[in-house]
């Protein structure tokens, strides 16, 4: 196998690479919203939230 050919290979792997980390970006994206949502729409997970942040305000004083 020439050098062009290795350097094609690594070529074609790197870009493969990048659809794929593109790929799992956006779906990491988009589940950050849709847990967003739920949140926004579950009382039970804001009143969850609140008691934890007011427990790191009481820790950090």
């Amino acid at each position: 196998m020439g050098m062009k050919d290795q350097f094609q290979d690594k070529a074609e792997r790197m870009q493969q690479q990048g659809k794929q980390r593109a790929e799992q970006a956006k779906e990491q994206f988009q589940n950050r919203d849709r847990r967003r949502d739920e949140d926004e729409t579950d009382p039970s997970v804001s009143r969850r939230r609140d008691a934890d942040e007011r427990f790191e305000e009481s820790y950090d004083a």
